[in-house]
Parts: C-alpha cells; sequence; structure tokens
C-alpha cells in the first residue's frame, strides 16, 4: 500500500478551507434543500442507510472522496482483497474476508472448506445428541474459553442470535479473574458439558489459566480420560493440545492470516455455530459476503463502509471529535459496542504511520456504547447537552423478530426521534413558547430557559435493517470491518498489527515472578509500594 501522509495531500488542504467555511452552518439550514435526505442515503439489500443528518455538505462528500482517491483506497482494496501482505509489521496477509469469500477462486479455498466441513459435522454431532460424554449422556452446555476476539466476537454473535439459539446452553470464560471461572463453572455438570478452548498459540495466559483451573475441576469430577470426550480446541499448537488431553479429532486449525479479533468467522466462531446451529452460521457468513462484494465493487460515494470511515475522518480530524457512539435499538445487540471497541480501537489506536515515524494527526477514535432506550436514561444528556461533539450511529430494525408491534413501536419512536431532536434541537423562542403554553410564570421562564435550550447540530448516522437475522448481522460486522479498514488507509497506519498489547503482558509476567521476592524486584516507587501492600495485606 502507498505511505502517503494524509494532510500533505491536496483532497487535505481543501477540506481544512472547507471545514473552516462550513462547520458553523447548522444542520436545519442544511435541511432547507428538500432533496437532501434522498441524496444522502443509500440503499443496499435490506439495509438503509441515512448520513444526511451529518454536518456535511455535497462538497463536503466529493472532497472526502478525492482523499480517498489521493491516498490509493482503491490499490489499498485490491491488495487487501488480494492476499497482499498489508500487515507489514508481522508479515501477513489479512484475508478474515476469505472464510466467507462464496467464489471458485476465494484465497485457500480448500483449506477453509475442509475446516467448514469439520465445524459442520462436529456440530451436528453435539446439537443432534450423538456425540456422548464420557458417562453416556449427551452435551447440555457449552463453555468457550478465550480471551479478545477469541471470546469477544463468538459471546457478541451468540447473544445476537438469542432468538435462533438451539437447547444447548453457552457460556463464555474469559477474564483471568478466578472468581469469574468459579461463577460459571459451579452450577455445571461435567457430565454433559462441552469446553471449547480457543488460543491460537496455547499460550495465551488468561485462557491457559482458566482452561486448566476447569481441567482440574473437571478432573477431580470425573477422570484423565473423560478430558478426551469433554474438550475441544481452536488452536495451531497441537504438540500442547496433545500435553492438555485433547484428541487430534477435536481440534480445529486457525490461520496466520486471520487476526484474532476478525477471526469469528473461523473455527473460533465453533462457538457460534453451536449455539445456533451450522446453517445459521453459513447465513452469518453469506451476509459478510454480501457486504464484501458491495465494499470490493461500490463506487466511494455510494459505498457503506467508505462513507461511514470518511465521516469519521471528518469529524475526528477536523471537528476534532474523539469519540463515536454506537446506539443499537435492539437489546439483541447489547454487546455490540464492545466487539466494536476492540475491532476498532485495537486496530486504528496507533501514533506512528506506514513509515514509522511519528504520526502529528489524530487517528483512532474512541467507541463507546449502549442499546436504546436504556441508553437514552443514561448518557444522552451529555450527547444532547454536553460539550463534545459526539457523532452516534443508530442501528435499527424495522420487525422485530417475536412481532410485539406494540412495544416495537414504541422503541423505534424513540429511535426516530433521538436522531431527530439532536439534530434539531430546541431553541429558547421554542422553550419560552412551551413555558407560557403551560402558564409558567414570567420571572419563572427567564430563569428556566436557558437550561431547557438544546442547541441540536448534533450529527447522527441512521441504520435501518429490515430485520435482525444470522445474514443481516453478517451484513453489518462486515461493515464495521471495512470502515476499520478505510480508516487505517487514509490515517496511513498499520491497523492489522496490536504491538500496544504486549508491554503490559510482558510486566504482568514479571510482577507475578516477583510476587516471590518483593525486596529484590525492580519497579518504579509507586508500583512498589503496591505491591509490597498487596502481599503483606
Amino acid at each position: 500500500m502507498k505511505n502517503i501522509n494524509p494532510t500533505t495531500t491536496t483532497a487535505w488542504k481543501k477540506l481544512q478551507v472547507h471545514f473552516q467555511e462550513t462547520k458553523d452552518v447548522h444542520l436545519k439550514e442544511l435541511f432547507e434543500d428538500q432533496n437532501r435526505a434522498v441524496d444522502f442515503t443509500i440503499h443496499w439489500e435490506d439495509f438503509v442507510v441515512d448520513y444526511s443528518k451529518n454536518r456535511i455538505t455535497k462538497d463536503t462528500r466529493d472532497l472526502l472522496v478525492e482523499l480517498a482517491n489521493e491516498v490509493g483506497l482503491q490499490d489499498a482494496i485490491d491488495s487487501y482483497f488480494g492476499g497482499d501482505a498489508i500487515n507489514a509489521t508481522e508479515g501477513r496477509a489479512v484475508m478474515h474476508t476469505a472464510l466467507r469469500d462464496e467464489s471458485d477462486t476465494a484465497f485457500a479455498k480448500a483449506e477453509v472448506d475442509t475446516v467448514k466441513k469439520a465445524i459442520q459435522s462436529f456440530t451436528q454431532k453435539i446439537i443432534s445428541g450423538d456425540h456422548k460424554g464420557t458417562t453416556g449422556k449427551s452435551i447440555t452446555d457449552v463453555v468457550n474459553i478465550g480471551i479478545g476476539g477469541s471470546d469477544l466476537g463468538p459471546v457478541m454473535i451468540v447473544e445476537a442470535l438469542q432468538y435462533y439459539k438451539n437447547h444447548l446452553n453457552t457460556h463464555f470464560v474469559s477474564n483471568v479473574d478466578g472468581d469469574h471461572v468459579m461463577e460459571i463453572i459451579k452450577e455445571l455438570d461435567p457430565e454433559t458439558t462441552l469446553f471449547v478452548i480457543v488460543s491460537k498459540t496455547f499460550t495465551t495466559q488468561e485462557t491457559l489459566s482458566n482452561a486448566r483451573t476447569i481441567r482440574k475441576w473437571f478432573v477431580d469430577k470425573l477422570d484423565e480420560k473423560a478430558v478426551a470426550n469433554h474438550f475441544v480446541a481452536v488452536s495451531t499448537n497441537l504438540e500442547a493440545i496433545e500435553d492438555f488431553g485433547i484428541v487430534s479429532s477435536n481440534v480445529f486449525p486457525m490461520w496466520e492470516w486471520v487476526g484474532g479479533r476478525f477471526s469469528l468467522w473461523s473455527s473460533v466462531g465453533l462457538s457460534i455455530a453451536l449455539a445456533v446451529g451450522y446453517d445459521h452460521f453459513e447465513q452469518l457468513l453469506h451476509g459478510a459476503f454480501k457486504m464484501d462484494t458491495h465494499f470490493k465493487t461500490a463506487s466511494f460515494d455510494k459505498n457503506i463502509p467508505v462513507i461511514t470511515a470518511l465521516l469519521s475522518v471528518w469529524y475526528n480530524n477536523f471537528y476534532k471529535a474523539q469519540t463515536e457512539a454506537i446506539i443499537p435499538y435492539t437489546q439483541y445487540l447489547h454487546r455490540l459496542p464492545a466487539y466494536l471497541q476492540q475491532a476498532i480501537m485495537e486496530s486504528n489506536g496507533k501514533s506512528v504511520d506506514r513509515n514509522g515515524e511519528e504520526v502529528a494527526y489524530e487517528t483512532g477514535t474512541i467507541i463507546w456504547g449502549e442499546p436504546g432506550t436504556n441508553s437514552q436514561h443514561a448518557f444522552f444528556q451529555l450527547i444532547h447537552q454536553g460539550t463534545k461533539l459526539i457523532p452516534a450511529d443508530f442501528i435499527g430494525f424495522r420487525k422485530s423478530l417475536h412481532n410485539n408491534t406494540d412495544h416495537h413501536d414504541k422503541l423505534m419512536a424513540n429511535f426516530f426521534a433521538q436522531t431527530e431532536a439532536l439534530m434539531n434541537g430546541k431553541t429558547k423562542a421554542q422553550v419560552i413558547e412551551e413555558l407560557t403554553i403551560s402558564e409558567v410564570s414570567r420571572d419563572r421562564i427567564d430563569v428556566l430557559s436557558p437550561f431547557k435550550v438544546f442547541t441540536g447540530n448534533k450529527p447522527t448516522t441512521t441504520i435501518l435493517g429490515e430485520k435482525l437475522t444470522p445474514k443481516s448481522l453478517g451484513s453489518l460486522i462486515s461493515m464495521y470491518e471495512h470502515k476499520i479498514f478505510v480508516q487505517g488507509v487514509i490515517w496511513n497506519i498499520y491497523s492489522y498489527d496490536q504491538w500496544g498489547v504486549e508491554l503490559g503482558k510482558q510486566l504482568a509476567t514479571k510482577i507475578l515472578k516477583d510476587f516471590d521476592q518483593i525486596s529484590s524486584a525492580s519497579h518504579d516507587v509507586s508500583t512498589m509500594h503496591l505491591l509490597k501492600y498487596y502481599k503483606n495485606s
């Protein structure tokens, strides 16, 4: 990929001038154009993406697309899908898209298809009850043991697809906190539980600590031989897996060209397939593939991942808005913001560009959010009347899954109302009129009116789907994956390494050893003080 500092481009300089010319324009003024909603809406498959309530004009969009072209986005997309080693610091391709590629020319197609067939066969045996535990009982519970991408993706998808779940109870263990592990396993029956250990290297401290604790609990209840019928692994470390007691037929491989935070489409998604059935897992992959195709082929001005990424750059680098809120109006997606926190912040939280030089501009955004309408009663006050500009994605669906139209109409009324309120706000004149109608005294109106004014002009993007299905969910997640990629290309950073994760892990290993010899340990004064307090209290 090209190494271009975006701030040196002609388009960036034009955007700086354009920003100064338009930054004080209110969205209400922009909506004097009656065609605005049509001009700033993308219809694709079962989705409508309305980005008209953003602080942009057609000129803004044109200049942002010009920026994308000037930094070589199309060539970068070709390298991305072509299997080039765009994760250059680790010398790897970034090919999670190959896991859902339905074309005959898909990257590593034979390998991927072989693993898919193994997942399909295994999940069908577990779900049907053909696979028995060591005492002859069918499996009733599945425990996924992993962390980071080996946990956040699977748990988010399983929660999101609760409506499609089968009879298996699915649990997730991630935190190295022993209390968390014990709370999960204390109610489980080892005779009917399957444990899925997800660790590419089979050395991740949190995952292996949890796996060993669970294994000891399990063996104490049953015996060593039973491990073979109740533990499976998603990993590449065959020697360590064998030492653990897992048989080779219960090992599902991973690939170096699939990054952890983008791995739910791979055998890391085994727990997903177990929870919702392999057919639904395939639909998830299909939905992602459809978005992949859209991203590869649509012109940039009608390309959902490109447009959403360009909007993010516009706010982050010109308005200096450092955070983005993700607000799904469905409880099923309550884990989506947490999933996207890792996907986006671990990818684009970089301060060195692809030339190895420190950047002098903002890169990654801080991602946060909760489902509506809960979030309306929590942090919306700050979005509406606070001092910070917070662009927000509102995600909703036309149809509910349980067909409760009364509840769904109320939910979606709030969905539409919030974006309208954030856009329009409420003027002082409107406040005074409302208070006057309510027969509030003039003196009281003078006191209250400043507090009840909403400036509006708060940007939102509305992502409206037909219904939450495995397919639509796959498309939604794929959209955000490609948004991450586009942001990284424009910011001239490597989105697919995560060296920032390593330092704390290295120090944790050292401190763990130092617990036995604190007097001779070497740390800063604060850490030494805390270590002594921790071990001596």
